[in-house]
């Protein structure tokens, strides 16, 4: 096991440093001049000089190469730069929004979890039965409802009927658990109920597959307790699939609940990448991708080593 989580760790190397050879590239390959956009998006004239001195400011005038290995050093150590926009360190605009949106994406992974494996197994033991029906209609009724839908739906019913709409100022759950939960725990229903739903759907159609294998009725034949075939060697290796489902929803939710965050008015980061780009802060929009793609290389490393624990054939091979 340990030779095979330190081979994943090596594959984690080479990805890192493509993603950042392609996000570094395609940004400097659009159309115009990052200097002119911001300083002249407002309309106006400004000199060349201005022009110039801004340039060097930003390290623009240094060659290509350069440029990438100033800024593959700073992230080794942590400096992501500075915002064109707000002139602050970008490790501190980022900061201050990532902890809102993954602890959205925790609670709503918590929250799809606890309800899709048991409510996709139940489904398939159960199969055809009204029971079945039951769950499948909410499982579709989930993927048909967009998160940011069911959100205004959800302030809706609150305003209407306790005249109460949840607090608009993020506060660290440490500082305040009742203030900070208040507000995020409407978010999280609103986007796990779609998370659940896709998990649902999965576990159901990875357990009526695994219970068709013949060592599940090799095990039934031999007299072992239903129970103990569904959980040990029906549900264990139905759940290889579905664990990748829950770890791409998660990493997903790092930084695409752009419509949902609106909607709630967080300050998060699906909300932070849409300001960068409507800025044309590249800076900011380099370390947001940059730090996207970390999660999901992450997250499949997690999900690989679950992998290995749930099925201890992939660990030898």
């Amino acid at each position: 096991m340990l030779r095979y989580t330190f081979h994943r760790l090596l594959l984690m190397i080479p990805t890192l440093l493509g993603v950042a050879v392609l996000v570094f590239v395609l940004l400097r390959m659009m159309p115009g001049d990052i200097v002119e956009l911001r300083l002249l998006m407002d309309g106006g004239q400004v000199s060349p000089e201005a022009l110039a001195t801004e340039r060097v400011r930003l390290g623009l005038d240094k060659p290509f190469w350069l440029q990438f290995y100033d800024w593959i050093t700073g992230i080794m150590v942590g400096d992501f730069g500075t915002s064109m926009w707000t002139g602050r360190p970008v490790i501190e605009e980022i900061g201050s929004r990532l902890g809102l949106s993954l602890q959205v994406a925790v609670m709503a992974t918590i929250l799809a979890v606890s309800i899709a494996i048991p409510l996709g197994t139940i489904s398939a033991l159960y199969k055809d039965s009204w029971i079945d029906h039951v769950v499948r209609i909410f499982a579709i009724a989930g993927l048909a409802v967009p998160s940011f839908w069911l959100g205004m739906v959800i302030i809706l019913l609150l305003l209407y009927n306790f005249q109460w709409i949840p607090p608009l100022t993020y506060v660290p759950i440490w500082e305040d658990p009742i203030h900070n939960l208040s507000q995020l725990i409407w978010p999280a229903i609103a986007v796990g109920y779609r998370y659940s739903a896709v998990a649902t759907r999965m576990t159901r159609s990875t357990l009526l597959e695994v219970l068709q294998e013949d060592y599940i009725r090799t095990a039934r034949a031999k007299g072992v307790y239903e129970r103990l075939v569904i959980s040990r060697h029906a549900v264990r290796n139905a759940l290889l699939p579905v664990v990748t489902v829950i770890g791409l929803e998660f990493a997903f939710l790092i930084g695409g609940l752009v419509v949902t965050e609106q909607v709630f008015n967080l300050n998060g980061i699906g909300k932070l990448f849409v300001e960068t780009v409507t800025r044309n802060d590249y800076t900011m929009v380099q370390a947001l991708v940059m730090l996207v793609a970390a999660f999901f290389i992450t997250v499949n490393f997690v999900v690989d080593l679950l992998y290995a624990a749930l099925d201890p054939r992939i660990r030898y091979r």
